[in-house]
């Protein structure tokens, strides 16, 4: 089979010649540039670390390196139209998008700043990420007063430095697509719920769902106002080259969801099936969320709203465990990850512990299909390169 081949097979339920394989295909499926700086040494690849997302310090995965690893997917992400070059914590070299301006303070901490000097997030000295500042909307208290901050709702989620153009994006889509036989992953990003908490702030937000309803409803009708003419435009230049689309919504925590299936339910849900179900009649093609922590009580919901496959699989959260996941959802789900989990195993354990994790999660998820071998979450700056190693070669696919 082909590596698109091998994707779509896993997304119709159906067993591949071998398990699919993604890193990187998704903005929570990759590795942090310092841990991808020490794969490629490994595996004797000089390729460019493009750190596409500055906040988390995730790079793009080249083409090389998921022909070394097994992989068969690859990411069309929002990108800049030029990059310039970035000094890692470790002293390693990698690129930023141009656009990402930054300064260090007289304490050692880094900000990052727009056009007007405002400080947009901050990394403290010695971090690995950069931390958004502030809430847009967190002083908002009328109707009115959400409206006036369209603004913001316009550049939600695709940050200004992603300057390259639709134009450019599907050029590169149009390449992937012809040129390679990997599955294309289109990443739309475009959160809802956690959208409110950026927005408002996690307090207010929290709270506006609970004892000011109106105002949680009319922030979430703007945000979808202006997520939807964005769909179009996203799919009329890329929609034909991409084989799975990605939006995002982070709705668990390490013990339960965030908030209970009936507030989910009244506030939340209807909002999600809006923007997700206009996604799947333009594009005609197979949705994945992203969502962390436990969110087993809400899963029947997100099936029922046309999720067609689910990341990242918290195997560490409640109610998360595989072999359940797995009997009561193979028919309706494409497992989409829960290969190894990165909070203790990866990062904590020895090669040995990782073998024996991939095996146990393979040997849970893998039958009859839907399933798409990744870690649980993005690779982070520590995890030992033996880690990795362990995990494709008992995996399988390490070449």
């Amino acid at each position: 089979m082909t590596h698109r081949e091998r994707i779509i097979a896993a997304l119709q339920h159906k067993e591949p010649d071998r398990i699919p394989v993604d890193l990187g295909a998704n903005e929570s499926t990759g590795i942090m540039a310092v841990a991808y700086n020490r794969l490629q040494k490994h595996l004797g690849i000089a390729g460019r670390t493009q750190i596409y997302d500055p906040l988390c310090m995730v790079c793009k995965v080249e083409l090389s390196v998921l022909d070394a690893i097994g992989a068969d997917v690859t990411g069309l992400y929002i990108e800049p139209a030029r990059w310039k070059p970035w000094k890692l914590p470790d002293g390693s070299n990698a690129e930023i998008p141009a656009g990402f301006n930054t300064r260090t303070l007289d304490n050692g901490d880094m900000v990052q700043m727009d056009e007007n000097g405002n400080v947009l997030s901050r990394s403290p000295a010695g971090g690995l990420y950069f931390d958004p500042v502030g809430h847009p909307l967190e002083n908002a208290r009328t109707l009115d007063e959400i409206d006036a901050g369209q603004p913001f709702f316009e550049n939600f989620d695709w940050a200004d430095y992603f300057d390259e153009g639709f134009k450019a994006m599907a050029d590169r889509a149009r390449k992937l697509h012809s040129e390679t036989d990997y599955a294309v992953f289109g990443n739309m990003y475009l959160h809802v719920f956690a959208a409110g908490q950026a927005l408002r702030g996690f307090e207010n937000f929290m709270m506006d769902l609970m004892v000011d309803k109106p105002l949680a409803h009319r922030l979430l009708g703007r945000l979808l106002d202006t997520y939807l003419p964005r769909v179009d435009e996203y799919l009329e230049a890329v929609g034909k080259y991409v084989d799975i689309v990605g939006v995002n919504d982070d709705l668990g925590t390490q013990k339960g969801a965030q908030i209970s299936p009936e507030l989910y339910r009244e506030m939340i849900k209807p909002y999600q099936k809006r923007l997700w179900q206009y996604i799947k009649e333009k594009s005609g093609k197979p949705l994945m969320l992203h969502s962390c922590g436990s969110i087993y009580e809400i899963i029947p919901d997100l099936i029922e709203m046309g999720v067609d496959a689910l990341n990242p699989i918290q195997v560490s959260a409640a109610n998360m465990d595989t072999k359940k996941l797995k009997a009561e959802f193979r028919n309706d789900l494409t497992f989409w990850g829960g290969g190894c989990d990165t909070q203790m195993v990866l990062a904590r354990g020895t090669p040995d512990d990782v073998r024996q994790e991939v095996r146990r999660r393979v040997d849970d998820l893998a039958p009859g299909g839907g399933f798409v071998f990744c870690q649980v979450h993005n690779i982070q700056a520590d995890v030992p390169v033996e880690n990795i190693l362990a995990m494709y070669e008992e995996l399988g696919t390490l070449r």
